[in-house]
């Protein structure tokens, strides 16, 4: 059982980082046709910038989720590496505990958010609801959510190895 939910959760990890990857290298493509088009073409495209947006937001939400469960997220660790066993212990278990209750805060608002934006179009592209650009919010919460609980109940993964898509071990 433990073998089976570590292997999908390295799906959803390694989902995580491809759909991450392909929004930020489709936003490296999208930013220099935008400015091909205002400064060569001579005409300013609606387009480009709101769709960078949107593609940023994926990128950082899931990336977020891929970076904690790769232990390579944001962490200042200079004083709970100084402090003794059993207070490095408690610092780990409040810090999952916040990152549980801010995932939550993700969740559950940001939920309410998409639902409450979706008849909002953006005026740049009036054929995108807005809710539907807030779905990296809730989506993030939720993926960094399901990789803070295998952090508490099966530790951290970042030294194991990775099964890929093609069942090799990485």
């Amino acid at each position: 059982m433990k073998h089976t939910l570590h292997n999908a959760l390295d799906l959803l990890y390694l989902a995580c980082i491809w759909i991450a990857g392909l929004a930020i290298a489709l936003m490296s493509l999208i930013i220099p046709m935008g400015v091909f088009a205002r400064y060569v073409l001579g005409f300013g495209a609606q387009w480009p910038e709101p769709i960078a947006i949107l593609l940023m937001v994926i990128f950082t939400f899931l990336g977020a989720a891929a970076a904690y469960r790769a232990g390579a997220h944001i962490a200042v660790a200079m004083l709970t590496d100084r402090l003794p066993r059993h207070l490095q212990k408690a610092c780990r278990v409040a810090v999952n505990l916040l990152m549980l209750t801010i995932c939550l805060f993700m969740v559950v608002y940001g939920t309410k958010l998409c639902l409450e934006t979706m008849n909002q179009t953006l005026a740049d592209l009036p054929w995108l609801p807005v809710g539907l650009t807030y779905i990296p919010v809730p989506l993030g919460g939720l993926l960094t959510l399901i990789f803070v609980l295998e952090n508490m109940f099966f530790g951290t993964q970042y030294q194991r190895a990775v099964v890929r898509f093609d069942h090799q071990v990485e």
